[in-house]
């Protein structure tokens, strides 16, 4: 039976964390159920230049991955589709992903909002104790945000700030070098195998 890893695009910005993600999904073999909020479109064409259409969306997603899919397993649910696979407890998942995860994104899953499939396919998850990971990227955060992000954590999910560690590549890493470490940090969390950055092996500088 196929079960995918559902991946949540909402709108924070970010996409370039979703994007090593998906490309790390990829490499990985994973089948992937991919859900791209509509203030999402929004931030990927700001961010990346590149648009996001339900009409054209494999071509649109090569393009923001900047790669062939090739035999790929990925499919996409349009965010306004409630009635889709993942709005149900009975469909077959292995886990979710938010990424990035705005904090109206956060508010809606932690409170059963389900205004559009990302937030139902996420609250699905977590009635269902299957493993979700959230990766807000906001900052400062108020009081209401961190209320949201301990109901989420209360909840079951896995709450993973967009937070790199420099001990990979230091203080002169690249932007995709940051981008890949809380990429791989999201990708451990969902049990998924990657070389996305180098471990600490608990040696001062071996890198």
């Amino acid at each position: 039976m196929r079960k995918p890893t559902i991946v949540g695009v909402s709108g924070a910005s970010g996409t370039p964390y979703a994007a090593a993600v998906l490309r790390g999904l990829i490499d990985a073999g994973e089948p992937i159920d991919l859900v791209v909020s509509r203030a999402a479109r929004l931030t990927i064409l700001d961010e990346t230049g590149s648009a996001f259409r339900d009409a054209h969306w494999k071509d649109d997603l090569a393009a923001w991955l900047g790669r062939d899919l090739g035999g790929a397993d990925i499919v996409h649910w349009p965010a306004g589709d409630l009635a889709a696979g993942p709005s149900s407890g009975s469909y077959p998942a292995r886990a979710m992903a938010v990424v990035p995860a705005s904090t109206a994104a956060c508010a809606g899953i932690a409170i059963g909002l389900s205004k559009d499939l990302l937030q139902r396919a996420a609250e699905v998850h977590l009635k269902e104790r299957r493993r979700v990971v959230v990766v807000p990227r906001e900052t400062p955060v108020t009081r209401s945000h961190l209320e949201h992000l301990i109901a989420l954590h209360d909840a079951g999910a896995v709450v993973l700030p967009a937070s790199p560690g420099f001990y990979g590549a230091g203080a002169a890493a690249s932007a995709q070098q940051l981008i890949d470490f809380v990429a791989g940090k999201v990708l451990d969390a969902l049990g998924v195998e990657h070389t996305l950055f180098r471990r600490w092996t608990g040696e001062l500088g071996a890198r």
